[in-house]
């Protein structure tokens, strides 16, 4: 059943209704509607503003740029211009002049663009500007006044020449990056040219006998006019004239005969300046490696003073002695052997610690002396490979680049495999050792086939006639069977080109490790028959003792010792040097300089 809507009760509801406020479903949406409109005015009253600032910005920068143009004399002044158009301005009122700016933003249609320039065109735009004028007038009205005075005559004179700024732009940086551009490509094909070093050692011969017969040329000379005026002058006061004639030819033989006489003792100079040098040189050495060893010398020299300060040598003073080798890293049986040594003949006496260094010194001189040898090439091998090997961080990359140098200094022609394809700087790395020591580098991308670059880097070093190929490869730790299976891969491939090599497989050595080296050794040894070793950063830890434990267990040889990041800080092993300075002796004591045994 309908109810009437006027009937008493709905009246009645309406009137309660009203009386609390409430408000019906239309007026609400009527409130709604008017809300939204007003929320879109004002998005569009928005957006309108920022068109118009969006305008006034791109007319001031148009300005800007027009006015620099100008300056530089690329733009010819706008003298007619800007008379034509001020006129224009002041007959019609700032009401007009508004519409004005805008009708050449809303310039789409190009048919106006020409008529711009004219005299009627101000007749034509009246029109135009009445139905633009209700959006964009708010906005356009407030930025004119502040860029009356010239900033809006400006921009409107130049329309027609935004062709211009292009060619101001443009022209300059194009030439320069060409320029740039080609050399990157000649630098990096430099290095390919510097592969064929076979030609590196004749010039070195070469140049020494004509600078033999340099120094003949200028030096007879010199000596001749110099004899010559004292003998002139010598002779005129002297009363017989046969004597002169007589005594001028031995001089002359003499000045003649003195050059001749003169070059051997040069050589005797430059021999004896070259065994100086080499003498200075080996001084400075030994003070590096007495440095690098001072840790592990500092330690055992004040334990012997301790020990033997105020005592007799007896057995609680041996075994004390035992205990502070074995915490050099030295190892127990060969600890036992140094004092089993000591003790001879002194055991119950009163023994110097200066004397039980030199006795220790002694001793660990023997037991290093077989296996100090010097890296020595098979000059029937072309080329003599030396493959490198060793746990990751132990020095190989670096030790490669020394080794370089070190035969680079004997003038032998040397190539670089970088064999360590699983880590991206190891190849980098190899390759600024080789720009440091004249030699070529062999690599490949990342993640190559380590055997099959070795055996492509052996192929260009035999077709380019090299004595010496340094091939590196990545660190493995001992216990990594599958890393180790692929080292053996490496030998294998090698074989299958030259039997024989590897010619030298060479295990680098972190002094750091201590007492690890011994496993180290053992597996890389059975593995791939390892038949030499390199001890590195001696400088950097107190545990020098353990290369005289690896000496006497396993008696492979020792090729080199590094005490430092410079690449003339790799040299030959040298037992008793190592010996001394390990002891903490001094050169006086020690014998460094020339004395000692040998």
């Amino acid at each position: 059943m309908s109810q009437d809507p006027h009937s008493p009760g709905n009246e009645e509801k309406k009137r309660r209704f009203s009386l609390f406020g409430g408000r019906s479903r239309e007026e609400k949406e009527a409130e709604k509607e008017a809300k939204r409109q007003a929320e879109l005015d004002r998005k569009a009253e928005k957006e309108a503003r920022r068109l118009a600032e969006k305008q006034a910005k791109e007319d001031e920068k148009r300005r800007r740029l027009e006015e620099k143009a100008r300056r530089k004399g690329k733009l010819p002044p706008p003298s007619a211009e800007p008379l034509s158009f001020e006129p224009v301005v002041p007959e019609s009122p700032k009401a007009p002049e508004a519409p004005v700016t805008p009708p050449p933003v809303a310039e789409p249609p190009k048919a106006p663009q020409p008529v711009a320039p004219s005299a009627p065109p101000p007749v034509a735009e009246p029109p135009k500007a009445p139905p633009p004028p209700v959006p964009p007038a708010p906005p356009v009205a407030s930025p004119p006044p502040a860029a009356k005075p010239e900033p809006q005559p400006a921009p409107e004179a130049p329309k027609p020449p935004p062709p211009a700024p292009p060619k101001v732009e443009f022209a300059k940086p194009e030439p320069a990056k060409p320029e740039v551009a080609p050399p990157p490509p000649v630098a990096d094909w430099a290095p390919p040219p510097v592969m064929p070093r076979p030609e590196a050692p004749a010039p070195e011969v070469a140049p020494a006998p004509p600078a033999q017969a340099g120094d003949k040329a200028p030096l007879e000379p010199p000596v001749q006019t110099p004899v010559q005026e004292p003998v002139q002058e010598k002779t005129v006061p002297a009363p017989a004239a046969p004597l002169p004639p007589s005594d001028a030819p031995p001089p002359a033989e003499a000045a003649q005969e003195g050059p001749k006489d003169g070059e051997t003792p040069k050589e005797g100079e430059a021999a004896k300046e070259g065994e100086e040098s080499e003498e200075e040189e080996q001084k400075s050495w030994l003070r590096r490696l007495f440095d690098a060893l001072a840790r592990s010398s500092g330690r055992l020299a004040q334990g012997i003073v301790d020990l033997f300060a105020k005592r007799k040598l007896d057995d609680d003073t041996l075994q004390e002695l035992e205990d502070l080798l074995i915490t050099a890293d030295m190892g127990v049986e060969t600890s036992a052997r140094l004092c089993t040594a000591l003790a001879k003949e002194r055991f119950g006496k009163h023994v110097p610690p200066e004397e039980v260094k030199a006795v220790l010194a002694e001793e660990i001189a023997d037991i290093l002396e077989p296996v100090a040898k010097p890296l020595e090439i098979d000059r029937k091998a072309k080329p003599h490979v030396v493959l490198v090997v060793g746990v990751n961080g132990a020095g190989k990359t670096t030790t490669i680049g020394k080794l370089a140098r070190y035969f680079k200094r004997q003038g032998r022609t040397v190539s670089m495999a970088a064999g360590d394809t699983f880590r991206a700087a190891a190849v980098e790395q190899l390759k600024v050792w080789g720009g440091r020591t004249a030699c070529h580098v062999f690599a490949r991308e990342t993640g190559a086939d380590a055997a099959s670059l070795a055996f492509d880097a052996y192929t260009e070093a035999q077709n380019y006639g090299d004595d010496v190929l340094l091939i590196d490869t990545a660190g493995r730790l001992q216990n990594k069977v599958g890393l180790m299976e692929e080292l053996k891969k490496i030998v294998r491939v090698l074989r299958k080109v030259d039997e024989s090599a590897p010619h030298t497989c060479l295990l680098v050595l972190d002094a750091t490790v201590g007492q690890n080296a011994h496993s180290q050794v053992e597996t890389f040894r059975d593995m791939i028959e390892v038949n030499g070793l390199v001890m590195t950063k001696l400088d950097g830890t107190a545990r020098g003792g353990v290369i005289v434990a690896l000496a006497d267990r396993f008696g492979l040889p020792i090729h080199a010792l590094g005490v430092g990041e410079k690449i003339d800080d790799l040299r030959p092993f040298k037992a008793r040097d190592f010996a001394n300075s390990l002891m903490g002796l001094d050169e006086k004591s020690a014998g460094l300089l020339g004395g000692g045994k040998e």
